[in-house]
């Protein structure tokens, strides 16, 4: 688990194919590896990446197949936000965070306005259902809270110290965004289906 708050901005240094997998080399920068073991997890780009080897400043993560089919950023040389995983003794700035990317979504807006930033994205249809406004989203391992929804484009708002330290301040319009959509939605339609069906059978 995560919380969405990012630690450093790392920097993908080599993507190397391994069949249909990718292995990557990551330069976790002022992340701190002295923590963290082999087979821990740490949160590349919102992804949950198994650490494979570490040789610091550098960790080694293997990227399946299946990932890089629902997920952006980890298949070529790259910066990318980095988070380890959450210790129950930490606290929880952002809100909880799987590293399992619900899918893809597209910028559509990103600008200053004033001392801040807006960021508009539009998340695939369906997950669209699972956002709501004051709500919490992860873009890109980044826990942002929702400003506005409009069918399937949301905004966040970015402040300065956002937009300076995660990636998201190399965005530019069109490009793809890992979405990850706030855990309490999906038990909440698990809740909501279950209760339709023992209505039904009842």
């Amino acid at each position: 688990m995560f919380t969405g708050i990012i630690q450093s901005i790392g920097q993908i240094e080599q993507a190397t194919p391994t069949g249909d997998d990718v292995k990557l080399k990551i330069d976790a920068n002022q992340l701190g590896l002295e923590d963290v073991a082999i087979g821990d997890s740490i949160a590349v780009n919102g992804v949950c990446l198994t650490a494979t080897d570490i040789q610091a400043p550098y960790f080694f993560a293997h990227v399946s197949k299946a990932t890089l089919t629902v997920t952006v950023g980890l298949s070529q040389p790259q910066s990318v936000n980095l988070e380890k995983a959450l210790r129950l003794s930490d606290r929880l700035g952002g809100h909880l965070v799987s590293g399992h990317v619900d899918g893809i979504g597209q910028v559509k807006r990103f600008e200053a306005i004033g001392d801040c930033w807006l960021l508009a994205v539009q998340a695939p249809h369906a997950i669209s259902k699972y956002i709501a406004q004051k709500g919490s989203i992860c873009i890109n391992g980044v826990s942002l809270t929702v400003n506005t929804i409009e069918q399937d484009t949301f905004s966040v708002n970015l402040i300065p110290h956002t937009v300076e330290h995660t990636t998201l301040q190399y965005l530019t319009i069109g490009d793809p965004v890992n979405l990850e959509i706030d855990q309490i939605a999906r038990y909440v339609e698990r809740m909501a289906e279950w209760s339709t069906q023992s209505a039904e059978n009842t």
